[in-house]
């Protein structure tokens, strides 16, 4: 008895000591993992990230396009130098994505907020070589009411992209490109609220009535007129749009987007509003002051192929001036119809700062259609002199251009997933007698002012006031939260200006490599004379768009 007793004792010391063994030699317990956590302070798709109190949600899109009647441009659509020659692409395709990041934490004095959107936009007419471009349109901080970076700008209240795929129409909307700016937001009780921005300059050329001004010229070189991209040209014997004069090497020309005869940057642009949104829908005033800074009257002599020429300072320029712009917008929502549907509408009138009312496209019109063509030139204020050198001659100081719109639409939802928008609107540029006068004095072949400017007399049948209209109704359906697929079907009409009796249109082929574009008044290069009418065109376009969160 005493022997299995032993025995059975021996086993159970055996046994602890096995077992102590084992658990020596077992690793060290591992600390908890430390999972993701919901951040439901700012709503869904918000993540802690570990380790920190800042909420953070990724998010993104990506959508394609095809348009039919935009010029083979789906930014600046049919009324940018259109031709319409065989070389004219009618079919465009588009695609575009995004990834988006914003972050935010609670500090002592409210929430800090920094958004950004990054990706690539592409599109191609049949040439197949698309190139993936960068693209950003949102990059800001906010804080205590500080907005400060890429966002929208504060002077805009319609929504175009809320009814419409097209951005080709006349309006303030800053929302697809986004703008620069630093501002303050106060809030002022019952859901109202002021803002006051200091944003980056909008720009539309002033036009230097002095065809030898690079940068300020009038669209182009020595008597003529090329109705296409904005202002002057990057390289001798080239247009604006990319057309060539003749004996220009066509590898040198290039689309140049400029800001005519603007000067540098020395002052943004002062904007404020007053802001209400509450159930029954919003209302806004808003107001935007801009500076107008010509750089000279007078031009160097032309530099060699590729160089460029700038105002002398001997010349002289006309003083600076301030233009401006105010509107107002209306938002009225209507559940008693349908969960959904809401009115909006904005109008605007400015002088002397047009982007504020044409932010895209923001070039000079051009449509022809055969024998018949519209033109309308796009300028926030029109100078010039009776001499190149600015100092011999009568000098007309800056005669800002007034310009209005309206836009209006309406949001109806036939069903939860299936909802349309019909909208519209109008706009109109026009110029005084001193600005029209210097203006069809380029028109028709002149170099610079006829002499006694001051004292200009009309050109007759030229009148330089244009306009446009324009109504299109979008069809959308919501397959889910995140995923849709629409078509967008708009006309617009082109309120044409008028030549004199005695000048003409003609096209450029771009037989000799450039591209083809319009050319108004006296011209070198061969082509045919046509006549000034209204043009209307006809835009398409279908999309399909999935977004990574809602």
């Amino acid at each position: 008895m005493k022997m299995v007793k032993s025995l059975l004792l021996g086993s159970a010391a055996g046994l602890v000591a096995v077992t102590a063994g084992q658990a020596a030699d077992l690793p060290v317990k591992a600390k908890p993992v430390e999972y993701v956590k919901v951040c439901s302070l700012y709503g869904a798709g918000f993540y802690y990230m570990p380790g920190t109190d800042m909420c953070i949600k990724i998010g993104g899109w990506v959508r394609a396009e095809a348009g039919w009647g935009y010029n083979g441009n789906l930014t600046w659509g049919p009324y940018s130098g259109n031709a319409n020659v065989r070389t004219t692409s009618n079919l465009t395709y588009r695609a575009r994505g995004y990834i988006t990041a914003d972050a935010r934490e609670q500090t002592a004095y409210g929430t800090a907020r920094a958004y950004i959107a990054m990706g690539i936009s592409t599109s191609d007419v049949g040439l197949n070589t698309p190139a993936n471009q960068l693209s950003a349109n949102r990059a800001f901080v906010q804080w205590a009411g500080i907005t400060a970076g890429i966002t929208q700008s504060f002077f805009d209240y319609y929504s175009i992209p809320a009814v419409s795929f097209n951005g080709i129409i006349p309006g303030s909307d800053t929302g697809d490109p986004g703008w620069m700016l630093f501002s303050y937001t106060a809030q002022l009780g019952n859901a109202v609220t002021g803002t006051i921005a200091a944003e980056e300059r909008r720009m539309t050329q002033i036009v230097n009535v002095n065809p030898a001004a690079a940068n300020g010229g009038f669209y182009g070189i020595t008597n003529f007129s090329t109705i296409g991209t904005l202002g002057g040209y990057n390289t001798v014997g080239c247009y604006s749009n990319a057309a060539l004069l003749p004996g220009s090497n066509p590898t040198n020309c290039t689309i140049f987007p400029s800001a005519g005869a603007y000067g540098g940057f020395q002052s943004p642009d002062i904007v404020g509003n007053l802001r209400v949104d509450q159930a029954w829908g919003g209302a806004q005033i808003m107001g935007a002051a801009h500076l107008i800074n010509a750089n000279g009257y007078g031009v160097s002599s032309p530099p060699a192929q590729g160089g460029i020429v700038s105002a002398t300072s001997a010349a002289g320029h006309p003083s600076d001036t301030w233009g401006f712009a105010v509107g107002a917008g209306l938002r009225l929502n209507f559940p008693s119809i349908a969960q959904g549907d809401y009115f909006q509408a904005q109008v605007n009138y400015t002088q002397g700062a047009l982007r504020y009312v044409f932010f895209t496209p923001n070039t000079n019109w051009g449509y022809a259609s055969g024998a018949q063509e519209s033109y309308g030139v796009m300028s926030d204020a029109v100078f010039g002199s009776t001499a190149n050198s600015g100092t011999t001659g009568t000098q007309l100081p800056l005669q800002l251009t007034t310009a209005w719109n309206v836009n209006a639409s309406y949001e109806h939802y036939w069903t939860p997933a299936w909802h349309e928008s019909l909208y519209g609107g109008y706009a109109s540029v026009s110029y005084d007698s001193a600005a029209n006068n210097a203006l069809c004095a380029l028109e028709n072949g002149g170099g610079n002012l006829p002499a006694g400017a001051a004292g200009l007399t009309g050109t007759p049948g030229c009148n330089n006031n244009w306009g446009v209209w324009y109504a299109g109704s979008r069809l959308q359906w919501d397959v889910t939260k995140t995923f849709y697929l629409g078509v967008d079907i708009m006309y617009e009409d082109q309120i044409s200006a008028t030549l004199s009796t005695t000048n003409a249109f003609f096209i450029s082929s771009g037989a000799t490599g450039g591209q083809s574009g319009i050319v108004l008044g006296a011209s070198v290069v061969a082509g045919v004379s046509n006549s000034v009418t209204n043009e209307g065109n006809w835009t398409a376009r279908v999309r399909i768009h999935k977004d990574f969160l809602p």
